[in-house]
């Protein structure tokens, strides 16, 4: 019985076949030999671009140009420019350890950081408006701003080895990295301390890793085999790592990785069971297991590193808070006892639970009849009318710490300027007729007792636990009608002084229900202020709290801001007018010599991608429509490597626009470069298609024929370099047009801006008004 073939095929010396997918089966060879014989039939010219030496010539002069275009006048301007007035503070935050809150994972932000303590910064600068002055304070934002250079000029080179991995000549490889390499959208961003060259780069990595992974298929569980597949997993971790949207690179690659698990799956092929659960396996440790590993770790460094009380406190609840050095409810924060008189915020709104002894109107609006009882409402500022005392509805000791309040303890709240006790009941509120309305009751009229009962019900609290000041969060619940004490940012009439309305919400875990206790104004008698607990007063330790308790708060508060990033904004922009460059973001301006950023995209470039991913379409489904008809006008090969390679491209790029049509945030065009990058390379994958004789093209990486070497790529002849190079002068001479809004240099005066606009809808600063001439 002959061997498997997986067992008999030897590896080849790594100097002959680096890249090789594998030996030719037999039944391989009439093709083979046809692609051999095409092969020798190729121009000199061609041939000698796809050598190593000449490839190599290649993409180091696209590097070179990279780096050249991403640090020229990198230092200009010298003043906060658009989102860096986020992301830079967040970086002196790491290098002052002060706890910061951002919708985005840190792994960006603390390379930011880590480059701005490598270049002597200190973290004094807080980088609090958009054109604050980096000189004057003495800010190496220089070397901030070299970082997202550096990757940015890096991706250039990693999409044209994509290209070349993926089996396409050195010239179309050359053209997916050159409408990168002179793209204005891509050369702005990456010159400013942003994210999204942070996020463009590790997504390219993790394209090319997976690549390189898929084309060992058949020397599966080799080292090189596990090698690439856990690259894969790192570099998409650091993806996801880098911004949120980065989980859309996740997305990408299970996408990939199921379609792969499928193929293996199928018996037709020889595949048993036990070869399908190792693949899985070896899957789910290399991009399931080490990915979150690695994802997990830039939050513990994270909070490893901001130890210290800062301007995310109040995002965080009050147990989070209290691991914080120096933070107001670990410093201030205090048990509160029987008898305290205390102020009560709401923790959303932060008003004060207030009463005053106007009453409520005889009848509403709309005919509804009151209690006609004391007001109780929402007030925002300080007054001694917003002052309750803590009743005890049980028997206390004379002292110790039985006097405490605890979680689930019955209490009433005494209003201590009119002597009332807080009471709900079933009456309609003023605005709201679904819910309770709140008042107050005399104190000394015990016929409506049961009305003036509340459960104290601290949010995550456990049985015993003390109610604190500060920090803890609580739900005030009516003993007999379960109803939560709430409000909202409605304002009651001119009768009740335009206060909020509070009200009894009929859900009693409702989450918006939620007050702290702001401040102890007074101890009970017997336990004066002074002879509060030592402990009290004593500086305190910071609390510890676990890993991944910290970790799945920070998370779930990432994904809830994120998604009420709703607010307008005049440079947002519709995911459906980013391809075709409908409109950009002004990054920066200076008035006195009409001077600003203004982020776009090379428009040769990106209506280039916009033809390219219609003819890809349409490429695929004519031929589909041709074979349902019995027609086969393409050869498999080239079949496959549509499908396949390209097919890998589109994927990437539809994974990373598509779901933004479904978000309700604010979008910008910033978010379509991930896209952009994916659009590039199937721009280039077209281009080899048009150009090409079919009979040429190589077998495709992802089908189970590619088994030759990447030299054996499709000729061009001479028709190739001459687009491709007409290409790279229309690129070119369109970025140096554009080049004064992506520099922010020289000024311009409103005619030139206006030369400038190529569209209508871009909105420049500083255009020159057009009047249109009136006939006489």
């Amino acid at each position: 019985m002959a061997a498997s073939p997986s067992k008999t095929r030897q590896r080849r010396p790594v100097g002959q076949s680096s890249h090789m997918l594998g030996d030719h089966d037999s039944d391989n060879d009439d093709h083979v030999n046809a692609i051999f014989q095409a092969r020798q039939s190729r121009s000199a010219f061609e041939q000698a671009l796809d050598t190593p030496r000449a490839s190599a010539a290649v993409v180091g002069v696209l590097t070179a140009i990279a780096f050249a275009l991403r640090f020229y006048k990198i230092n200009q301007p010298d003043q906060v420019v658009f989102d860096e007035v986020h992301f830079g503070k967040f970086a002196a935050f790491y290098l002052t350890r002060e706890y910061y809150f951002d919708v985005h994972p840190p792994f960006a932000k603390l390379l930011f950081g880590l480059a701005g303590w490598f270049v002597g910064f200190d973290g004094h600068f807080t980088f609090e408006n958009i054109g604050d002055s980096y000189t004057d304070n003495h800010v190496p934002y220089v070397g901030m701003r070299a970082l997202p250079a550096i990757l940015g000029s890096l991706t250039v080179p990693i999409v044209y080895a994509i290209m070349k991995e993926t089996g396409y000549s050195t010239i179309v490889a050359a053209f997916s990295a050159i409408i990168v390499l002179f793209d204005n959208a891509h050369v702005a961003q990456s010159r400013l301390i942003l994210l999204d060259a942070t996020l463009i780069f590790f997504m390219t990595l993790t394209m090319y890793s997976y690549v390189r992974f898929r084309k060992l298929r058949y020397w599966e569980f080799s080292v090189d085999w596990w090698s690439w597949l856990l690259a894969t997993g790192f570099f998409m971790a650091c993806t996801w790592g880098s911004k949120v949207n980065g989980v859309l690179t996740v997305l990408t690659i299970g996408i990939a990785v199921l379609i792969d698990l499928w193929d293996i799956l199928d018996h037709k092929k020889g595949h048993t069971m036990e070869h399908f659960t190792k693949h899985f396996m070896a899957r789910a440790v290399g991009l399931i297991v080490v990915p979150i590993i690695i994802y997990l770790s830039f939050f513990y460094v994270h909070f490893a590193v901001l130890t210290h009380s800062g301007t995310g406190d109040t995002f965080m609840s009050p147990a989070f808070q209290e691991t914080l050095i120096g933070n107001e409810l670990l410093l201030n924060s205090q048990e509160l006892r029987y008898f305290d008189t205390v102020t009560i915020k709401h923790k959303d709104s932060k008003v004060f639970l207030h009463s005053h002894p106007e009453r409520y109107p005889l009848s509403y609006d709309d005919g509804r009849i009151s209690s006609q009882g004391q007001q109780v409402t929402g007030y925002g500022h300080d007054d001694t009318n917003n002052e309750w005392q803590i009743i005890p509805t049980k028997a206390l000791p004379e002292t110790g710490r039985g006097r405490v309040v605890r979680h689930d303890d019955i209490i009433q709240l005494l209003h201590a300027n009119t002597q009332t006790l807080l009471l709900t009941h079933d009456v309609a509120s003023p605005l709201m007729p679904t819910n309770q309305e709140f008042t107050t009751w005399p104190k000394d009229d015990h016929s409506r007792h049961n009305d003036t009962l509340f459960f104290l019900n601290l949010v995550d609290g456990n049985d015993g636990d003390a109610w604190k000041s500060k920090s803890s969060h609580f739900r005030l619940v009516h003993v007999p009608t379960r109803v939560s004490m709430w409000t909202h940012s409605k304002q009651l009439p001119e009768w009740a002084f335009k206060q909020q309305e509070i009200n009894g919400n009929k859900n009693p875990t409702e989450k918006t229900a939620a007050w702290f206790v702001d401040a102890v104004i007074s101890t009970d008698g017997t336990e004066a202020a002074e002879n509060v607990p030592s402990e009290v007063a004593a500086p305190k330790e910071p609390k510890k709290l676990g890993f991944f308790t910290k970790f799945g708060e920070l998370q779930l508060l990432m994904l809830q801001h994120n998604a009420g990033l709703t607010a307008s904004h005049p440079y947002a922009s519709s995911p459906i007018n980013w391809p075709f460059l409908l409109s950009g973001i002004s990054f920066w301006t200076e008035n006195d010599s009409q001077k600003q950023i203004y982020l776009i995209g090379n428009i040769v470039g990106w209506w280039t991608c916009v033809v390219a991913l219609s003819i890809y379409v349409g490429i695929i489904g004519a031929d589909l429509l041709a074979r349902r008809r019995g027609v086969d006008p393409v050869p498999d090969e080239v079949r496959n490597r549509l499908w396949n390679s390209a097919g890998f491209f589109l994927l990437v790029w539809a994974v990373h626009y598509l779901p933004f049509f479904l978000m309700g945030r604010q979008l910008f065009i910033h978010h379509y470069l991930p896209s952009h990058v994916a659009s590039a390379m199937v721009a280039g994958a077209v281009l080899s298609f048009i150009l090409s004789d079919p009979i040429n093209y190589p077998i495709s990486i992802a089908g189970r024929m590619t088994r030759m070497r990447p030299s054996q790529y499709a000729d061009l002849g001479v028709k190739g370099p001459v687009v491709v190079g007409i290409f790279s002068i229309a690129m070119f001479a369109m970025f140096i047009y554009m080049a004064p809004l992506t520099f922010g240099t020289p000024g311009l005066d409103g005619d030139a801006v206006n030369a400038k606009r190529l569209l209508s809808s871009w909105t420049l600063h500083f255009a020159a008004k057009v009047t249109a001439e009136v006939p006489a």
